[in-house]
């Protein structure tokens, strides 16, 4: 087994991992776990011969935890890789990268307040606030690491654009933060469609035109929540 590289999970100790079909397997002397983290470094660590790739599986997620391999592989490869990323070239790579990234955030975001926007489509009487509102959801659901369904590719970005309005307007303008949700299946599913339909129906307002006073306005209410718990809904 150690000439061969395998999908494994791990195993009943430290130092031993199970096969697909429920094998245990002791690791073989001489091969060390490099930790998750480095993408570079793994894939070159794999190159070199084999290696045991470990994944564990929770629900319906699965996470690395590593791989496996001869310990001389990942020392080379970690030198070799330490060499190449302190060269010249490599750091003017690095940082074009990072130049790219940075504009393409600057893009997207710009990108989803628009589709916010669109999705508002207020009545030309409240554009102000649908603006206001477009970017503070913005500001919230597209920063990376942020968690919410704006960094996902898996839908179009106009529905992005409508699920992180209604998860917004869910925490900014409803007390669903502090409501106790009994433990039952599907019971926060339910409060949560609930709340999207009164959100709905919020929008339907000012899309409409009516006057609504500002003393009244729970959209302005929520901005001000906003601005003064950053980091709220982050379940959106």
């Amino acid at each position: 087994m150690s000439e061969q590289s395998l999908d494994v999970s791990p195993g009943p100790t430290a130092t031993t991992v199970r096969t697909a079909d429920g094998q245990v397997l002791d690791v073989p002397p001489g091969w060390a776990l490099l930790p998750p983290g480095d993408a570079g470094l793994t894939r070159r660590v794999k190159r070199a011969g084999p290696a045991w790739t470990v994944r564990e599986k929770r629900g319906r997620k699965s996470f690395s935890r590593g791989v496996w391999a001869p310990r001389e592989h990942i020392e080379q490869a970690q030198g070799d890789l330490d060499r190449e990323r302190a060269t010249p070239s490599y750091q003017r790579k690095l940082a074009a990268a990072r130049a790219r990234r940075a504009s393409a955030e600057v893009e997207y975001a710009e990108e989803f307040r628009e589709a916010v926007f669109d999705f508002l489509d207020f009545h030309h009487r409240h554009a102000e606030l649908g603006v206001a509102l477009a970017t503070a959801i913005a500001q919230h659901a597209t920063p990376v690491g942020s968690g919410t369904v704006a960094r996902t590719k898996r839908i179009p970005v106009e529905r992005r654009a409508e699920a992180a309005t209604i998860a917004w307007l869910r925490h900014q303008t409803t007390a669903y933060d502090s409501m106790s949700i009994p433990r039952i299946k599907g019971m926060r599913r339910e409060v949560r469609r609930l709340l999207a339909e009164r959100a709905r129906a919020l929008l339907t307002r000012y899309r409409r035109g009516e006057a609504v006073a500002p003393v009244e306005c729970l959209l302005r209410r929520g901005l001000q929540r906003a601005s003064s718990t950053p980091g709220s809904s982050s379940d959106s």
